[in-house]
């Protein structure tokens, strides 16, 4: 590209788009690029503060920002989701469909590590409707070395840096738990905050049950859940360390493998989580999930939906984030809380 004065500049090809902002009215390209620049336009650029513009000139091994970008959103693009057209040098992924978004943070930071170019996405493990933004890219100068866009496919890989799962709406047991229940002795209140949870999802409570604080009766009630075609279980009371709490006892009898109990996250920090060999997941839920707004089962529940397996290693990274505010206008998820960096 070629810079001149923008008095000279009639008859010449825009190389890039010219911008407008005005303080809580607009931005917005006035001129796009590839605009020819007529003898009308001058005084319009002149009072957008344009004495110089920028023309195109090819140059062999160069890229112009709008086809660096482009190649930038395809290392991003994945199956759900679609790309704009590029503004203003950038370009944006959209979820064609709700969601979760994952996003592959090691290679991210090593393209933007390169310069002279970015990705920036959501937060990875958000939960996106359709037709929300998931990334933006573009570079940083109106033309880059093709070389450098070379390093940047090598560090992306063949596979996309952005995968968007969609939540299934998956049928559930709920098995509450406690001889206070059993007996009737308190009311349960634990099985409506559930029901709205899941219902936030679409899922649908296949069977709901309340068993006394016995690890064999509700290991039983577990394995029957299942052989009736539960797609995921959830056990709630009976998480804590007391001796009659038979809750991680009977879960652990039941599943295959047991992920973890305990977590780093507050509230939340007793939870459960085993797997069936078919991959359906069993949860122990602590008693802070009926109590407070926001808590563990809600930075869970979206992986489990769209059937990612949650390790103990991913687990052990919530320490970073783990700590709910637990603030008195909830703002949750567009908030801090699970999005440790």
């Amino acid at each position: 590209m070629k810079q001149i004065k923008t008095q000279d500049a009639v008859g010449q090809i825009l190389c890039h788009d010219v911008t407008q902002i005005i303080k809580g009215v607009t931005k917005g390209a006035v001129y796009r690029k590839g605009h020819v620049i007529t003898e009308s336009d001058i005084p319009v650029l002149l009072n957008l503060g344009k004495d110089h513009v920028f023309i195109w000139e090819e140059k062999a091994g160069s890229l112009h920002e709008n086809d660096a970008a482009a190649i930038l959103s395809d290392l991003c693009l994945n199956k759900n989701m679609y790309k704009t057209e590029p503004k203003e040098g950038k370009i944006e992924l959209i979820a064609e469909t709700g969601g979760l978004l994952t996003v592959d943070e090691k290679r991210l930071t090593a393209i933007n590590s390169l310069g002279e170019m970015m990705i920036a996405t959501r937060a990875s493990g958000c939960v996106v409707k359709k037709g929300d933004k998931l990334c933006g890219t573009r570079i940083i100068p109106l033309a880059i070395e093709k070389e450098k866009l070379e390093k940047a496919k090598q560090a992306a890989g063949e596979l996309p840096l952005l995968e968007l799962l969609p939540l299934k709406q998956k049928k559930y047991g709920l098995i509450n738990t406690g001889n206070e229940l059993f007996h009737g002795r308190i009311k349960d209140t634990f099985t409506p905050v559930i029901q709205e949870k899941m219902a936030e999802f679409g899922c649908e409570m296949m069977k709901c049950v309340t068993v006394e604080d016995n690890h064999e009766n509700i290991t039983a009630a577990i394995n029957e859940m299942l052989r009736n075609g539960a797609e995921m279980i959830l056990c709630t009371g009976g998480m804590s360390v007391d001796p009659d709490d038979k809750t991680p006892v009977a879960i652990r009898n039941a599943a295959d493998e047991v992920i973890s109990y305990g977590a780093p996250v507050l509230p939340g920090a007793m939870f459960m989580l085993a797997y069936m060999a078919d991959g359906r997941p069993v949860c122990g839920l602590p008693g802070c999930v009926m109590y407070h707004r926001r808590t563990i089962f809600d930075l869970i529940l979206p992986r489990l939906l769209a059937d990612v397996r949650i390790e103990a290693s991913w687990l052990a990274k919530l320490g970073n984030g783990g700590l709910c505010l637990e603030c008195e206008d909830c703002t949750f998820p567009n908030c801090v809380f699970g999005k440790g960096s």
